[in-house]
Order: structure tokens, then sequence, then C-alpha cells
């Protein structure tokens, strides 16, 4: 069994009000060498949810997850200012990671990050996928 860390992505269509629904999961698991993600559009659960929200920005969003989990998004690495001026980051899972479960103030925002243990990563991101988002 390996240790993993997960987010739940989130669609919130007006940041100002807090209200979301989840449409996604990132599972990173370093010993696994595994980072993806795993998303579900309900389309017509948002349509109630957000009337004016724009779906393709949404699926666009998650698109993009899924190329930064891949390492495939242009520029996914990149440079982070420091106390003590800017440093280039390595293109690696583990920074791909940090950078999805930032915190935003986009439709598509990270969760609060979870772990567990698992013998099995991409399993269990369909288990939490199945679980976490209806």
């Amino acid at each position: 069994m390996s240790p993993y860390q997960y987010v739940a992505l989130r669609c919130v269509p007006h940041v100002e009000r807090e209200e979301f629904l989840n449409v996604g999961v990132v599972l990173y698991c370093p010993e696994y060498e595994f980072l993806a993600s795993a998303t579900r559009v309900d389309e017509a659960r948002l349509r109630a949810f957000a009337p004016d929200l724009d779906l393709d920005a949404v699926k666009s969003a998650l698109a993009a997850i899924d190329l930064v989990c891949r390492g495939e998004a242009q520029g996914s690495a990149g440079v982070r200012a420091t106390a003590y001026g800017v440093r280039v980051l390595n293109d690696t899972q583990s920074s791909r990671f940090g950078f999805l479960k930032a915190p935003r103030s986009t439709v598509i925002q990270p969760g609060p990050v979870h772990g567990g243990v698992t013998a099995d990563p991409a399993a269990e991101l369909a288990r939490l996928l199945g679980r976490l988002v209806p």
C-alpha cells in the first residue's frame, strides 16, 4: 500500500457566493508515479445550479487540468516568485500536483487536500470519482 493525496475539483460558478458542485478529482501517488484526473460533468445538474454557466468553459478548464496531469500543458513548469527572488520550477508530477492543488478564484477550484493509501491508484481515482462526484 502506498500513500496518495487527492483534491476534489469544484465548479464554482459565482466565486463570491462560495457555492460549488464537485465535477472531478485529481489523485497523486508518488510511489506509483501516478498523477491523473477524472471528471464527470452533469450538464443538467450544472444548468439547474447555475443557468448562466458557460459549460464549454468548464469542460475546457477540466481538459486543461488533464493536460497538466499528463505533463502536456503548455508551460506547466514555470517560474515561482519567492522571498529571495524567483526560481524555475522543474516539471515533475509533484510540481504539477502542487500547481493543481493551489487555491484559486476561478470557475474550477481545488478543494482541500486529503490523503489515503492504495495499492491501485487508478482504481482509487475511479472510486473517489464515484463517491465525490454525483
